[in-house]
């Protein structure tokens, strides 16, 4: 096994090295960009050894011009017919694995055509591929609350290794993050998830069930994580990394243990006491943000019960009063507070596949 290079790093080293000399002599002049972008642990940054085993290797995008995609096929053969069968120690020739459509592994040859993974496509497909997004057209509040923050950090992550024409690093400018107004619209969703179920988890070891008691606490620890990620303006990762992704914000280090003694907590008062810790953090970082008035930094009695509660509610109504938009907030206006898919729905299925957009568009039009 080779000494283990990060995805990114071989692919610059193997689109500089490897595919460019190809693409300059084979093809002079022709206008591209090339990247290590879309789905996958070592475009995020998050690729070990283990990783190698499958979709991972020597790997680069093309991205040529509409009207220069018709040379993709002969890219292809050249390539096929010039690149070396090793690239630092790691196989370049590919094989797709059985009955696991989409995946693809090493497999080491020493002659013949090298199945490679040089994609070439257009920036206009891989956006419609990746978020079943018209390039053309500016996106919506409604395509903005569809498209899955995974598939956003997915398209913004990674590496640009050369872009000769600029369409690419435009379009990833345009989704560095959400409008002002829909993040609004998303801060004030992830408010309200946190109000609607921060009661239920003492409710619910109260009566004894602190299986029941432990899940609701769970679901609110990672709508905190969520939120956190919100307030930092970062897209989170799908759920492999959403994790490993949290503890590089900022926040991290400071509410980190008390997220996980709500985790590990055997009782709904040791889970209410870490909880309402996590609220004040995350009720202080609400208020360096600047965008409402000052809000209350401690917790309170849920009425007149005996549970200890932030208001959820109370913060997610003030930051819709400060939405703008006039399209953000006829969505705000329609209740029920939805948020976007990632807060709505935890399917794998809904959150992954970019042909489900449209559908899901009708919720918010």
């Amino acid at each position: 096994m080779p000494q283990f290079i990060p995805g990114l790093e071989l692919s610059r080293r193997f689109y500089n090295e490897a595919v460019r000399p190809i693409l300059d002599s084979h093809f002079p002049n022709l206008l591209h960009a090339a990247a290590h972008i879309g789905m996958g642990s070592d475009m995020l940054g998050f690729d070990t050894e283990m990783s190698t085993d499958h979709s991972w290797g020597p790997s680069v995008s093309i991205f040529l011009k509409d009207q220069d995609i018709h040379l993709a096929p002969d890219i292809r053969e050249v390539m096929g017919r010039n690149l070396p069968h090793l690239f630092y120690g790691y196989s370049v020739n590919f094989e797709d694995v059985p009955d696991e459509p989409g995946n693809r592994i090493m497999k080491p040859t020493a002659e013949g055509f090298v199945n490679h993974q040089v994609f070439v496509t257009t920036v206009r497909a891989f956006f419609k591929q990746h978020l079943e997004y018209d390039v053309d057209q500016p996106p919506e509040a409604a395509d903005w609350l569809t498209f899955p923050s995974q598939r956003l950090r997915s398209v913004t992550s990674g590496a640009v290794h050369h872009d000769g024409v600029g369409d690419l690093t435009s379009l990833r400018e345009r989704f560095s993050y959400y409008p002002h107004d829909v993040w609004l619209y998303l801060l004030a969703a992830g408010w309200q998830r946190i109000g609607q179920e921060e009661h239920l988890m003492p409710r619910a070891g109260y009566v004894g069930d602190e299986l029941g008691s432990a899940i609701i606490g769970s679901r609110l620890v990672r709508d905190i994580m969520s939120l956190c990620f919100l307030m930092e303006k970062r897209y989170a990762p799908y759920p492999k990394w959403f994790g490993t992704a949290f503890n590089q914000l900022a926040c991290a280090k400071d509410v980190s243990p008390a997220l996980w003694r709500a985790q590990r907590a055997e009782t709904w008062q040791e889970r209410e006491a870490a909880l309402c810790e996590a609220y004040e953090f995350v009720v202080r970082t609400h208020n360096t943000l600047e965008i409402t008035q000052k809000m209350p930094e401690t917790v309170s009695s849920f009425h007149n019960r005996p549970f200890k509660v932030i208001q959820g509610e109370m913060f997610a109504e003030a930051i819709l009063s400060c939405i703008s938009d006039e399209d953000v907030k006829r969505i705000a206006s329609s209740r029920p507070l939805i948020g976007s898919i990632d807060q709505f729905s935890d399917s794998t299925d809904l959150r992954s596949k970019a042909s489900w957009r449209h559908r899901l568009r009708t919720l918010y039009t």
